[in-house]
């Protein structure tokens, strides 16, 4: 290998092991304050204040993606039989959700189209509250503008992740303390050796099957079925979701990397008041199902605020919520933007930029 071809690899290698410890900075400044979910919080914050002042950071994707199947594990170890029993229960929350995603739709596409001033593709994608992976992918496809979606979508999960938290604790009185799972010492490593293999083999398999959300869904598929037979009985261990918090985080900040005022004025600020748009939605829906008797203010809260699904399942973990009640509304949602995603553009004709006549 040349030091030519070498170099530049060293230099991708020196920059990934800046971010890594300028997020572990932050989690140290975060724990020693006594700030809530600091493995969280501490590296996105972190990251996104370097990375706004031009810091030029690199996320380690695969890493990144291997933090995932640990959330998908540990949603797919809370599906018991006691979560499939409480399916029908959940029947008339889950209904509430189409309804939820049309709305945003109705508000958000006109949003974005009209008083923004984006394409229809870069609008509608903009709009819907998918993963921000898949909707920069589907929006690539369909002629969207990717830059502005992956700003955009990382706005709203960066400032849904900082609300939700205070709400929780200020609004549900939640100290957001409930045990995140057991230490790695108590539990039995012949459990650990087949959360390991569900947590890989589950993401490798969805990815060759082309399953979206592979690396969430695919070990929440496995595990789930571990869980269900009687195989497993125990989430990840304590480290390994404090890791998992810490790796999102950083993918997080990460994110606003090579930001310019342009993007900050347009594609940001308009992720930033759609988040007020979508907060006043969620509300008027959450307010909706508890008080027809569908759901708990806390559950129904979780459920239908529009964050990640990663985050949000940290969040319902740290905050003692039914995390298959929340779980379920948000695969039920994410399942129906991404299936939808490419059937609106083909429908409608979003390629490049312009509808079909």
């Amino acid at each position: 290998m040349s030091q030519h071809t070498s170099s530049p690899r060293r230099r991708l290698m020196g920059l990934r092991v800046l971010t890594i410890a300028l997020a572990a900075v932050g989690t140290l400044v975060f724990w020693s304050l006594n700030l809530p979910l600091p493995f969280l919080f501490g590296p996105m914050f972190a990251c996104l204040c370097a990375a706004l002042l031009g810091a030029p950071l690199r996320g380690i994707k695969p890493v990144s993606q291997g933090a995932r199947t640990i959330l998908g594990v540990a949603v797919g170890a809370s599906i018991t039989p006691a979560v499939i029993h409480q399916l029908p229960q959940m029947a008339g929350s889950v209904a509430f959700v189409p309804l939820y995603i049309a709305a945003i739709g109705l508000i958000g596409v006109p949003y974005f189209h009209k008083i923004c001033g984006f394409d229809l593709p870069t609008s509608y994608f903009a709009a819907m509250p998918g993963g921000l992976q898949d909707m920069v992918m589907f929006g690539e496809e369909a002629g969207a503008d990717v830059r502005a979606l992956s700003l955009i979508h990382a706005t709203r999960v960066l400032i849904i992740v900082t609300i939700v938290p205070a709400v929780l604790i200020y609004f549900f009185d939640s100290p957001l303390s409930h045990p995140i799972g057991a230490p790695v010492a108590d539990l039995p490593w012949s459990e650990l050796a087949i959360l390991a293999v569900a947590a890989i083999g589950g993401w490798k398999l969805a990815e060759r099957v082309g399953l979206f959300g592979a690396a969430i869904l695919g070990p929440m598929i496995v595990t789930a079925v571990l869980s269900l037979s009687g195989i497993i009985e125990h989430r990840p261990p304590r480290e390994a979701i404090l890791a998992a918090q810490f790796f999102i985080g950083m993918g997080i900040g990460v994110g606003y990397v090579g930001v310019t005022m342009y993007e900050l004025r347009r594609d940001v600020l308009a992720g930033m008041v759609f988040v007020v748009i979508l907060a006043f939605l969620a509300f008027g829906v959450t307010e909706i199902v508890v008080q027809l008797g569908l759901a708990s203010p806390l559950e129904g809260f979780l459920s239908f605020a529009p964050g990640g699904q990663a985050e949000m399942t940290v969040l319902a973990i740290v905050a003692g919520a039914d995390l298959g009640f929340v779980v379920v509304h948000h695969l039920v949602r994410l399942t129906l933007v991404i299936l939808g995603a490419p059937i609106i553009a083909a429908l409608f004709g979003l390629r490049g930029g312009k509808p079909k006549a």
